[in-house]
């Protein structure tokens, strides 16, 4: 016995996300897409209710403010295209994790807090794969500046700051994190100019590694 269910939410419509499906077949539940043929997709990612992509899904090819009608919890997820950032809460608020394409089975593997996500963007990185950013040990810019073209997993290690409190992103999108080794709290960084901490997201300048994003 099998059945359909057909599921819109007016928000995601608006934000062209993937029309969805809810099915169940077999005793088994899973979100697919209404349609779909073999069109490859630039930017592709699917979340799953259960870890190691079991139970229910969600597939998304754009910014979407609110899923969390659909899913309930969310404990694994795939990137099959582009570069995301996913929110704890609708409407791109709360904790922030930036991923890249791969395969995450557990939230552990994005660092996540719980099984709680309900948003998410497409981080549009440039073709051309350059990345240049300039830090500051004061704000406005001020102080002595610091910059870099790659990944610095311990900011005190390399330029002998514990704190950023402005900076700069000439090229490429970076991810800000809170501890060394590219752990704890992460700010998404795209290209602009950013004064303060609270500029990125942050509540203080505690920033002790970061990163460039590549597809």
């Amino acid at each position: 016995m099998s059945w359909t269910f057909f599921f819109f939410s007016l928000s995601c419509l608006r934000h062209h996300c993937i029309t969805l499906l809810l099915s169940r077949t077999w005793g088994t539940s899973t979100l697919q897409p209404a349609s779909g043929g073999n069109q490859a997709k630039d930017y592709v990612i699917t979340f799953y209710e259960d870890k190691h992509f079991q139970g229910r899904r969600y597939e998304c090819d754009s910014d979407c403010p609110d899923f969390h009608t659909y899913l309930s919890r969310c404990n694994s997820v795939r990137v099959e295209g582009g570069a995301w950032v996913v929110y704890e809460r609708p409407n791109f608020a709360g904790n922030m994790y930036v991923l890249t394409h791969g395969e995450y089975p557990e939230y552990q593997r994005w660092m996540g807090l719980n099984d709680r996500l309900s948003s998410c963007k497409a981080i549009h990185v440039s073709s051309g794969g350059q990345h240049r950013i300039q830090i500051f040990e004061k704000g406005d810019f001020g102080g002595q500046m610091y910059e870099s073209m790659e990944d610095c997993p311990s900011v005190m290690d390399e330029f002998h700051i514990r704190e950023i409190h402005a900076c700069k992103v000439l090229e490429g999108a970076w991810v800000f994190y809170e501890h060394p080794n590219f752990r704890g709290r992460q700010y998404l960084l795209e290209k602009g100019e950013y004064r303060k901490p609270v500029d990125w997201g942050a509540v203080s300048p505690t920033v002790q590694s970061f990163r460039c994003i590549a597809e």
